[in-house]
């Protein structure tokens, strides 16, 4: 039981689920101490071999069936690792983008021989995944790319740049969204798989100075010429892309609500500890009413989001998550873990505002869950459809 005092639902209370989440909590407390966390921010990237260590550990892959290399597991162990990433400040690890998002497009969509291909390569961390969706003049609107994958003879030719791809010094393997189509639309929309490694025409550009997540490694990219069998067409035929981007769309917005509740409990248990410890004009900071009322609301607001999150997961392993309840998940909970960090930051005062304070990096951190993965205006234009 966290901070929150919301007992864990019973889907997620069972033994396995809990000898994995401690599990995971060992693995990173071996492999991503916070001295090693640190020295990723400061290189901007994390280290190649983590990525290795975790395929060894068996946390690459955890929902992808035993038959293509993976764990076996379904959701509950996403988002057990995502809980984890957050509670021990795992910053920057890209992994819940390969596990929960990359390798579930080639597991749904892929043909017999893709799964085969690549699963098992990118469950021991041989090839760690991208996907290159964003371009310079294309975010939300994803019918906007200009990429294009042309078909000549038995290749496709890639031409285009993306930018603000997670993993992108690192990803060997990329999943882009190219127009295979140009005039058709929504249906001239295909997704190809480039392996990087030796591929001719492909560049990355810079690894780019953000805001926040400084250990994560999100850069440009660029193709020229960039060719590639007509088998990397994920999937058997053609102008598929948009509609299976649709189809994972309402996971991956479920995944940043998962991540900000982590960050959301982590920010309260630190604010608590401190305010109880730090003290002014004779007393604890506890002790003033004002930030008993700061803290009673954001217990209170950081509650209603967990169990509609829950809720939100229970759904989703069910296979009954619509698009609209996803989107009003990751809108909501982004948006309260901006409110409730930066509340819990003005509770520590100056030592809030500096860089070595796990409450500062996560209140930068946060900022982008409001962008990424169809920024909030984006959820509230998806939810007002269903009225």
């Amino acid at each position: 039981m966290s901070v929150l005092n919301v007992e864990k639902p019973a889907f997620m209370a069972e033994e396995d689920i809990a000898i994995f989440e401690d599990a995971v909590g060992k693995f990173f407390d071996e492999h991503a101490p916070e001295a090693t966390v640190a020295k990723w921010r400061k290189n901007h990237c994390v280290d190649r071999d983590m990525w290795t260590k975790a395929g060894e550990a068996g946390l690459l892959g955890l929902s992808t069936p035993e038959q293509y290399g993976g764990a076996g597991g379904d959701y509950r162990h996403e988002v057990v690792l995502m809980d984890m990433l957050g509670r021990k400040g795992v910053d920057g690890f890209g992994i819940s983008l390969h596990n929960a998002i990359v390798m579930p497009y080639i597991f749904h969509y892929g043909t017999e021989e893709q799964k085969q291909r690549w699963l098992p390569r990118l469950a021991t961390g041989e090839l760690v995944g991208a996907i290159a969706m964003t371009e310079p003049g294309a975010g939300s609107d994803l019918q906007g790319v200009k990429t294009t994958a042309k078909q000549v003879g038995n290749q496709y030719v890639i031409n285009g740049s993306k930018t603000f791809i997670t993993n992108g010094q690192t990803a060997n393997l990329i999943i882009v969204v190219a127009k295979t189509d140009p005039a058709g639309g929504a249906r001239g929309t295909s997704l190809v798989i480039v392996e990087t490694d030796g591929a001719e025409g492909f560049e990355r550009g810079r690894n780019l100075d953000k805001l926040g997540h400084e250990a994560q490694d999100t850069s440009e990219l660029f193709f020229n010429d960039v060719k590639v069998p007509t088998e990397n067409l994920l999937g058997a035929d053609e102008g598929q892309g948009f509609f299976q981007l649709m189809g994972q769309l309402p996971q991956e917005r479920l995944n940043i609500a998962v991540q900000g509740m982590a960050t959301i409990e982590r920010a309260l248990e630190l604010t608590i500890a401190y305010v109880k410890d730090r003290k002014a004009f004779g007393k604890a900071i506890i002790d003033f009413q004002n930030t008993q009322f700061v803290l009673a609301e954001c217990k209170t607001e950081a509650t209603v989001a967990r169990v509609f999150t829950n809720h939100c997961i229970e759904q989703h392993l069910a296979g009954k998550l619509d698009a609209a309840t996803a989107s009003m998940a990751k809108y909501w909970v982004s948006d309260l873990e901006n409110k409730i960090v930066d509340r819990c930051l003005q509770l520590f005062g100056g030592y809030g505002f500096m860089n070595e304070y796990p409450i500062a990096r996560m209140y930068k951190d946060s900022r982008i869950q409001r962008i990424y993965g169809g920024t909030n205006e984006i959820m509230k234009l998806l939810i007002a459809r269903t009225l």
